[in-house]
């Protein structure tokens, strides 16, 4: 297998009410590259944020007095602590300063996703779109590519530093089931499955540094086997999650 990761760098600032697919449809042929059903895109949670209009102006929220006795406690930005609450449908933690959420899609990260990086101002932050797979979904109709994955840098237990994974996908099983199988010894496989959308989306990352300015890669030679596809069968089921 041989695999080429393309990161477009000629979008423009992405803002609410773009229509994103004309964007990058638009950056892929000013820059030679064809997007076809071969094709991959992987596209960065913010700029799809942007697009949605998923992004809060933090002066006009109201304040709990959890939010601000927390806030407090830890330096924070009061107004973003609440922003997060308001977003979570579960804390999974909240020690040292940090918060671990459970979002209304069920994703598990650090603060719901509510984040204020490349945004304009010291008063506004973006959230995770309401419905990532239909986002993925609607850029995929919109450009005709073979898949879309939508990514976000996630932390992960046990493990120092940041991986880019899939928060949306359209197109494809985001998970190759290799039970079943065998390996190069005959031994038949019990429990391996891949995670074959978090592996494209952090190979995707890899061209999506933060000051990069390159939020979509195009991704060719990977094997896609169609099919309707969501993030969603990305996450544990609470009666199999050993740490919940």
């Amino acid at each position: 297998m041989r695999l080429e990761i393309v990161a477009l760098s000629t979008l423009p600032e992405v803002r609410r009410g773009d229509d994103l697919a004309l964007l990058i449809r638009q950056a892929a042929a000013d820059e030679g590259q064809l997007i076809d059903s071969s094709v991959v895109l992987a596209v960065a949670q913010k700029i799809v944020s942007k697009a949605e209009g998923a992004v809060v102006d933090l002066r006009e929220i109201q304040v709990s007095a959890l939010a601000r006795s927390w806030a407090s406690e830890w330096t924070k930005d009061e107004r973003l602590i609440e922003l997060i609450f308001a977003h979570s449908r579960r804390i999974v933690k909240m020690d040292r300063g940090v918060l671990i959420a459970e979002t209304a899609t069920g994703l598990v990260c650090a603060n719901a996703g509510v984040d204020q990086s490349n945004v304009q101002g010291v008063d506004f932050a973006t959230v995770l779109p309401s419905d990532p797979d239909a986002s993925a979904r609607l850029l995929r109709a919109g450009l005709g590519c073979g898949a879309v994955i939508i990514t976000d840098s996630f932390g992960r237990p046990w493990r120092e530093g940041l991986v880019d994974v899939a928060i949306g996908v359209a197109g494809f099983d985001p998970l190759d089931d290799h039970r079943g199988r065998t390996d190069r010894h005959g031994r038949q496989l019990a429990s391996t499955i891949i995670a074959v959308a978090d592996q494209l989306a952090a190979a995707a990352g890899l061209l999506m540094p933060k000051a990069g300015g390159c939020p979509a890669v195009l991704i060719r030679g990977f094997p896609l086997r169609p099919a309707e596809g969501s993030a969603r069968s990305l996450q544990r089921k609470p009666e199999q999650d050993l740490f919940r």
